[in-house]
């Protein structure tokens, strides 16, 4: 039969999902140890494409394919249920979990390849209510930590942790580090949740940790790091000060002192020196978060919800950012006061006022942020934020040119 194909489409809520996956499939959406594409591929060595918007499917990384395939529901995490099924599942046949159809086995994309193809009658149900499904942008912290005890299975299953320095203190026995890795003097605590350590990864003297922790490849934890789990940092990170159930992409910096807490950052992000985000209200009410499709604020049902900052998007140092606050993509936000709880894509200011940051002086930006990983911004790249400005100027319209 030869390697299973899987499409991961994007569905029906990928709008719910803005701004992370503006410039992303809801496949490369990162939650436990790895993406959702990643998991899959660790689960089932599986050629993983992507059912997504056109100008993402221009990106490398993310494969389109519309011939014979496993089309799923790229937000709903694989369990082993899940996996097994996916695996077994034959052509024609259509998998139903929780009353919905969530995979097709089909010989061809939808006419629209973000859906999943028309559902068959011939039907597999498969029972798993401990699987996670990600349809909001606070699902990403609200499940890590399940999705981190999975990945941790998965990721060390029948392997062997490198030794760790005996300069540390472990608590508990769930810690694995990849070769490559270094880790000197601070608390690891592994019993209130796994922590694995990626390869070339840092942990830096004085660290105190309490897991759940994944830790990418060459991502680093700066000196007296304070990490409260479930918590995941992504490849080529840097993160300093304290941060508790927070999702960061690759390439993103939180390097110095200040508080990060329930938050989702994309790639390419940066705060600032001591900049903070509350998570909590005063008065300790539901937190709401705004909602591209709504155009306007949600309900999550959370006490505690706090930051979710799209790619490229900064803040400078002594940022305060209130509870439940969207940053969207490519915003530089500054100055004294609390913004606004809701930054439109391309925004330029802080809690004085907002400007338009004009295309052009962002992909600049962009540039010369990703040159310093040894990294280029690529045609492809450009046209994506390109799309992103042009479909949210009426969210900056009444803003002057920065």
């Amino acid at each position: 039969m030869g390697v299973l194909k899987i499409v991961l489409v994007d569905g029906a809520e990928r709008a719910s999902l803005l701004p992370l996956v503006a410039t992303r499939p809801v496949g490369d959406l990162r939650i436990g140890i790895g993406t959702l594409a990643e998991k899959w591929r660790r689960r089932l060595n599986a050629d993983v494409y992507f059912g997504t918007e056109p100008l993402l499917n221009a990106l490398p990384e993310y494969p389109a394919w519309t011939g014979p395939a496993v089309y799923w529901e790229a937000g709903l995490c694989p369990t082993d249920a899940l996996a097994a099924a996916a695996a077994d599942l034959l052509p024609g046949q259509t998998l139903v979990w929780q009353d919905r159809a969530v995979a097709v086995y089909a010989d061809r994309a939808a006419d629209d390849p973000r859906q999943l193809p028309e559902p068959t009658a011939d039907r597999v149900v498969v029972s798993d209510d401990s699987a996670v499904r990600i349809t909001r942008l606070w699902h990403l912290f609200q499940h890590n930590g399940p999705e981190l005890e999975r990945d941790f299975a998965v990721w060390t299953a029948g392997r062997t942790s490198a030794p760790v320095h005996p300069s540390n203190t472990v608590l508990g026995d769930r810690l694995f580090v990849e070769p490559g890795a270094t880790v000197w003097a601070s608390t690891l605590n592994t019993t209130t949740g796994p922590i694995y350590i990626g390869a070339g990864a840092e942990v830096m003297e004085g660290c105190l940790v309490r897991g759940g922790l994944a830790l990418g490849d060459h991502a680093v934890l700066k000196l007296g790091a304070k990490i409260y789990g479930p918590t995941t940092v992504g490849p080529d990170c840097r993160v300093g000060g304290e941060v508790n159930n927070s999702v960061l992409w690759g390439h993103s910096n939180k390097g110095h002192d200040g508080f990060l807490g329930n938050a989702v950052l994309g790639e390419w992000c940066n705060i600032g020196a001591d900049s903070n985000n509350s998570n909590l209200k005063n008065n300790y009410e539901e937190i709401k978060l705004w909602s591209y499709p709504r155009g306007g604020f949600e309900r999550t049902g959370l006490q505690f919800c706090g930051l979710v900052m799209g790619d490229h998007s900064k803040c400078g140092i002594n940022t305060m950012f209130n509870t439940g606050t969207v940053v969207g993509v490519s915003c530089n936000v500054f100055g004294a006061g609390f913004p606004r709880n809701f930054l439109p894509d391309f925004s330029w200011g802080g809690a004085h006022g907002l400007s338009e940051y004009t295309l052009e002086k962002a992909v600049a930006t962009a540039e010369r942020v990703m040159d310093r990983r040894s990294l280029a911004l690529t045609p492809a790249h450009r046209a994506i934020l390109s799309e992103v400005h042009a479909k949210t100027a009426d969210l900056r319209r009444g803003t002057t040119l920065a």
